[in-house]
């Protein structure tokens, strides 16, 4: 068995005394692990770092095998270690990538989301709205996706600003009145993917995801803790928004 492909690097470790095992979500291959040999070598670890866009052969006996990979870089991401926020995000992509994307299935949707996150961590460009609605991709193709167009309460589509925890639909003001503080919160640019934010919107958008995440797709994968790299990233967040918020 053999195939080439293009992908992003989301989890190394060693393998026996000078092999690496990696993971790459690749372009058609979906999340599939491999032994690069010498992988720990001065030459391959700047190469197999997370976030690092690369071109892999991968070989085995029998598909099934953990195969080996051959490794050339095609863009670095080491500009992210700048940002510890971004550093944090990228963090988080890859654990959750590797803890919620099924092994060796094709996401093409998911995989083109990814790359394009991942090179806005790097670059620096306005991210966090783009994490956040990374997030709710992830759970919309992996079928645990959110009805955000109109009301469960009302039927109405305007002046939604909740979600019911209980069945992932958009509440309006008006439906949700008596029942707000049982209800999670819809940021504008959560359901139109765009619009002003700022960091409470984020961390407001990121409570709403993470609920579903938890309560629904690790639930269906054994009940198993979301990644911690998840949780630090949104604690930092959450300290960010807590910090501007004493300045005002």
């Amino acid at each position: 068995m053999e195939w080439r492909d293009q992908g992003v690097v989301v989890a190394v470790r060693p393998h026996a005394e000078t092999s690496a095992i990696i993971e790459v979500l690749t372009a058609e291959h979906g999340r599939h692990a491999g032994v690069v040999r010498g992988g720990v070598s001065r030459k391959m670890t700047p190469v197999l770092q997370p976030g690092n866009q690369v071109e892999v052969e991968w070989r085995a006996r029998l598909e099934e095998h953990l195969g080996s990979y051959r490794v050339e870089l095609l863009h670095s991401r080491s500009a992210v270690l700048a940002d510890r926020q971004a550093l944090a995000a990228l963090g988080s992509v890859c654990a959750l990538v590797c803890f919620a994307f099924p092994e060796r299935m094709n996401l093409p949707d998911l995989y083109e989301r990814t790359l394009v996150l991942v090179g806005d961590l790097a670059t620096g460009r306005d991210w966090l709205q783009s994490y956040a609605l990374w997030e709710l991709a992830v759970l919309q193709d992996l079928g645990y996706g959110l009805d955000l167009s109109s009301c469960a309460a009302t039927g109405r589509t305007q002046d939604l600003i909740y979600v019911s925890p209980k069945t992932g639909r958009a509440v309006s003001r008006e439906g949700g009145a008596d029942w707000a503080d049982r209800l999670l919160p819809l940021p504008v640019f959560l359901r139109v993917g765009e619009g002003m934010t700022d960091m409470d919107d984020i961390c407001a958008a990121l409570k709403t995801t993470g609920f579903f995440l938890e309560n629904g797709l690790a639930k269906a994968l054994g009940n198993r803790p979301l990644p911690a790299a998840r949780e630090r990233f949104v604690a930092m967040l959450r300290r960010a928004a807590q910090r501007k918020s004493n300045t005002l």
